[in-house]
């Protein structure tokens, strides 16, 4: 069962969504602030968050919440100018909806936000992949990997022979500019590399990289 982390202060629609989730077999943490969120981040799947909380623009809050972990975020709002939607996109939420909005659409958003990136089995020389369950294993050996470096490890093994830009890259996996510089993707394509050197990542330098089509067998 998916947990979903709803915030929002209107008591009467907050309340109502989670009844809502509830029946459509979700579980769901509702809070009113932005004060508990981060003992509760940890064990969401999905969050739905009120822009407006505390008196203040939640987004304000979001890029130090994604650092804790990545996470879907879709926003829930007022706000409906073309600018705002960008900034809330841009602070690292995957969706934005305006309020008011319907129950079902929402629905709809979360289980397509929730949809595993793929459901087959992925191979790479002696690497397999299993995107649903976010298992990768060397010949038989599990390798732990940080949630960011399989993002980018799929990302790459579902576009093989494809030149991504650092930027691309940054924008794909982090979904907002929170970092100075790309040497982010930099360090993170290293430590790929140094976990699993059959990984045969190509530097385009200026660019970005690509990971070459694995050998025929």
């Amino acid at each position: 069962m998916s947990h979903i982390l709803l915030i929002e202060d209107d008591e009467l629609l907050g309340d109502g969504l989670r009844q809502y989730l509830a029946s459509h077999s979700f579980s769901c943490t509702w809070l009113t602030s932005s004060h508990n969120v981060k003992q509760h981040w940890f064990k969401a799947d999905l969050v739905v968050l009120d822009r407006q909380l505390d008196g203040c623009d939640s987004l304000k809050h979001l890029p130090y919440w994604l650092n804790l972990k990545a996470l879907p975020v879709i926003i829930l709002t007022a706000k409906v100018d073309v600018e705002q939607r960008i900034e809330g996109l841009m602070a690292g939420a995957k969706d934005y909806m305006t309020k008011p909005f319907a129950q079902d659409e929402l629905l709809a958003r979360i289980i397509t936000h929730l949809r595993p990136i793929g459901s087959g089995q992925i191979n790479y020389q002696s690497l397999m992949v299993d995107p649903s369950k976010r298992v990768v294993k060397q010949q038989t050996t599990e390798v732990n990997l940080k949630p960011k470096e399989f993002q980018l490890l799929l990302l790459l093994l579902q576009n093989q022979g494809r030149v991504f830009h650092r930027e691309e890259l940054l924008n794909k996996i982090w979904g907002y500019q929170a970092f100075p510089t790309t040497r982010t993707v930099d360090n993170h394509i290293l430590r790929l590399r140094q976990q699993l050197p059959e990984l045969n990542i190509e530097t385009h330098r200026g660019i970005g990289y690509r990971l070459l089509e694995a050998k025929a067998k």
